[in-house]
């Protein structure tokens, strides 16, 4: 509260409340009216939402029940907000959606995730693209040669969720999937991109898991070529088909399962740093310079005496550190 104190002099009303907020800091989109910038809220990516809502039915989600069906941008507007957020000086943007690679089905004029990401390759500007989680269904092999071939616009970095190991697991959820499928997928993106890190969710104590179905995931994770691994303990959404479902796992199990596939998780976990140990990776620089993200989303601390928000190349001397490379 302004106490206002009369006297003979005439007041300024402007001088008392002092400038506006649009006058201190401007219309931008930032806090307050400021121009978004890298460093932002402490993020030195920018993260673009294309696309919210989806209409896959799996059995244990509620998000199609709480965000509604897929709703995607007009494609020429992302590609539009994709520029205006390099013009600030982001150099890196993460494209994410509820549901991203049903992105454009719903558009009047319809399109995909591959004719967006095309779009956004011709973009003139020195900009990076992090595709965000994929349903694996959605990876299709022109997404993965976009990204191999790409030049290092896309980034070599895939989150897949698989959910379960088992075949059996994977109808009750209603994933449009097999194991074998997810295989391949892996495969020919790692054949693709050697370097690529692949990541995925999985979840335990599904209703009906059975000792065999949960050998399944655990020897899925122990072998395959993965980079980090999410493992999830399901629980009941109300409303959902699984909630309905009976034979539901004990607790106890549920988290003693849960324990075991973050234990092989973090093995597969360990093997990928090693292997990229003595790899030159491109990578960004965030918080106060001494803190990289490389291209295969791997965070490694190097020397002092860069800035937020550069480019660089790092060799990596260890699986957590790193070094400028010449």
């Amino acid at each position: 509260m302004v106490r206002v104190v009369r006297n003979d002099s005439k007041l300024d009303l402007n001088e008392i409340l002092g400038p506006s907020t649009a006058e201190r800091f401007g219309d931008g989109d930032g806090p307050c009216g400021e121009l978004i910038q890298p460093g932002m809220a402490g993020r030195t990516a920018f993260t673009l939402r294309v696309q919210t809502g989806c209409d896959q039915p799996c059995s244990y989600c509620i998000i199609p029940t709480t965000r509604g069906t897929g709703r995607s941008l007009p494609l020429a507007r992302v590609v539009a907000e994709a520029r205006r957020v390099a013009e600030a000086g982001f150099r890196e943007i993460a494209l994410t959606g509820v549901h991203l690679g049903s992105y454009g089905r719903d558009l009047a004029e319809p399109s995909s995730l591959f004719d967006l990401l095309c779009a956004l390759a011709t973009i003139d500007a020195d900009v990076t693209f992090r595709i965000s989680s994929l349903e694996p269904m959605d990876c299709t092999p022109e997404i993965v040669q976009l990204v191999s071939l790409s030049g290092g616009r896309f980034a070599p970095h895939f989150h897949l969720p698989l959910q379960h190991g088992s075949n059996r697991m994977l109808e009750a959820m209603r994933r449009p999937y097999t194991v074998s499928f997810y295989d391949d997928l892996v495969a020919t993106i790692v054949d693709a991109l050697p370097h690529a890190s692949v990541g995925t969710d999985m979840i335990v104590g599904f209703p009906g898991e059975s000792d065999e179905d949960f050998a399944g995931s655990l020897e899925y994770i122990a072998r395959a070529p993965l980079s980090h691994v999410h493992v999830f303990p399901y629980s009941d959404r109300p409303g959902t088909e699984a909630s309905r479902l009976a034979e539901k796992v004990p607790g106890p199990l549920v988290r003693e399962r849960g324990a075991a596939l973050r234990r092989a998780a973090a093995d597969r976990t360990v093997r990928f740093r090693q292997a990229q140990v003595g790899t030159i990776r491109p990578g960004l620089t965030l918080e106060d310079g001494t803190l990289v993200v490389t291209d295969n989303y791997l965070k490694v601390r190097i020397p002092a005496g860069r800035a937020r928000n550069e480019r660089v190349q790092v060799r990596l001397t260890s699986m957590s550190e790193a070094v400028l490379a010449s």
